[in-house]
């Protein structure tokens, strides 16, 4: 039997100048019978109430497509249009290959007009590999670990913007990697 779920949200105001570390859920319920499920909190940013996720056992399955290859050379900042042909989003893993110098902080990518943004905090030297990895949740520099600040990106379904932004008159080679995916079964 599936029971009838019903969403509730709530808005959680804080002092702008601090940054939230840690959220603790407690729920209380009282005078009540029957069953409770307590499935899923979704937390983000902003006043205003976003879509939701659907379970991943009702989407994220593989498509029989092989692998999709995106490359191109960026100078400065350019926004890179994906026809990701699957039929949901999926993980999009992102390298960047320096072809000058850069400082610390100046590479970063993001969705569409600037959201769902991430920077490398490392600086790097011309041929380095900078690597932001979705499939397996990495953030790497020439291999090794590296810090971010922000998000891993992501293909919407159908056509999927991404904005490459550099240190001001520097360029690097991008190539962009991810699975078409297809919705899957739902279990009931």
């Amino acid at each position: 039997m599936v029971g009838n779920f019903i969403r509730f949200t709530e808005t959680l105001k804080t002092k702008e100048e601090l940054r939230v570390v840690s959220i603790t859920v407690r729920p209380l319920i009282a005078d009540c019978t029957g069953s409770i499920w307590f499935t899923d909190l979704q937390v983000q940013e902003g006043g205003r109430l976003t879509g939701y996720t659907p379970h991943t056992s009702a989407m994220l399955k593989n498509s029989p497509n092989p692998p999709r290859y995106h490359n191109g050379i960026v100078r400065t900042g350019e926004t890179i249009i994906i026809f990701n042909l699957g039929e949901t989003s999926s993980g999009l893993d992102c390298y960047i290959y320096p072809l000058q110098d850069m400082e610390a902080g100046s590479i970063s990518l993001s969705q569409g007009e600037g959201s769902h943004k991430m920077s490398f905090l490392s600086g790097a030297n011309a041929g380095d590999e900078m690597v932001l990895r979705a499939s397996t949740r990495e953030c790497l520099k020439n291999g090794m670990p590296t810090p971010k600040h922000g998000f891993y990106q992501y293909s919407a379904a159908h056509d999927s913007m991404h904005q490459v932004r550099l240190q001001e008159r520097k360029s690097a080679r991008v190539y962009f990697e991810y699975r078409e995916m297809r919705k899957g079964q739902e279990r009931l």
